[in-house]
């Protein structure tokens, strides 16, 4: 099987295609187990699983974590699939390229050869305070669902100070990811305000159980959030995670929340090829 592997801001994932039946009979998630983790696959954040989408989309993309559990859709993954739609001639226009995710249509476009925007799912849930209890402590979380189904993303503001404790963070990333307020669970999202635009986060993403590159769904999440909170003025937010620089940017109207629009970088880091499980290949990984 044939596989690319590419990151978005750090945010890293292998990806193969299924559009015409290549996968068989296989199960995804044993896949997405093989091929995410370093000791027999290329190793990555998460699995793209490119299908045929009829005449809903130009593609569709199936998201699995890297524990094997299924996405609803993933924002850096989406950019990395439309990058590879466009130098695949899978994508008609690369102005309005059209992805099938679980949790809808997603809208992407290319800006240059390695800058991608997608817009991400509108938001179906926005509870800009729930409180949250994890480890005796209360938390003031904002929950926002992208899509339908939604993606869970918990937001969370912390001081600069902090954020440089990452072992702390993952703690209570941890706790906060399992707590029973979030149902499906959550990505949790500690970010910090460090100027009028620009912000400074990191993400605990469940289907990882760890801190990620980069996340571009809690980009987008946290963007809603702090904006509507009236922490952020306007309607864009300038994004520092640890694996690269993302720009979320929305729209607020009579409608509610809509265009929730991510830009970023891709990068393509390796193709090759892979055995699939019970299948023989004539490269070793």
């Amino acid at each position: 099987m044939q596989y690319t592997k590419m990151h978005g801001a750090g945010n890293s994932f292998v990806l193969i295609e299924n559009r015409n039946g290549e996968l068989g009979g296989i199960d995804p998630a044993e896949l997405a187990r093989l091929l995410c983790g370093k000791e027999k696959g290329p190793g990555a954040d998460g699995l793209i699983i490119v299908t045929d989408a009829g005449k809903e989309a130009d593609f569709g993309m199936l998201f699995y974590n890297a524990d094997g559990t299924r996405g609803e859709m993933c924002g850096n993954g989406a950019r990395c699939l439309a990058r590879y739609g466009v130098e695949h001639g899978l994508a008609e226009d690369a102005e309005n390229i059209r992805i099938l995710a679980t949790a809808g249509l997603v809208r992407a476009r290319r800006i240059t050869e390695e800058q991608y925007e997608v817009r991400l799912n509108d938001p179906s849930v926005i509870d800009l305070h729930r409180k949250v209890f994890a480890a005796g402590k209360e938390y003031d979380c904002a929950y926002i669902e992208l899509g339908s189904p939604g993606i869970p993303h918990a937001v969370v503001e912390v001081s600069a100070a902090e954020l440089e404790k990452k072992e702390n963070l993952r703690e209570r990333g941890r706790m906060l990811r399992h707590s029973e307020a979030f149902p499906r669970g959550a990505n949790v999202t500690f970010a910090c305000i460090m100027g009028e635009h620009a912000i400074t986060a990191i993400t605990f993403e469940r289907g990882v159980e760890d801190f990620t590159l980069a996340c571009g769904t809690g980009c987008g999440a946290t963007a809603v959030s702090l904006i509507l909170r009236g922490k952020i003025p306007g309607n864009r937010v300038e994004i520092d995670m640890p694996g690269g620089h993302l720009s979320v940017s929305i729209c607020i109207d009579g409608e509610g929340v809509h265009d929730v629009l991510l830009t970023g970088p891709t990068a393509v880091v390796d193709r090759g090829e892979t055995a699939l499980p019970g299948r023989q290949t004539n490269k070793e990984l």
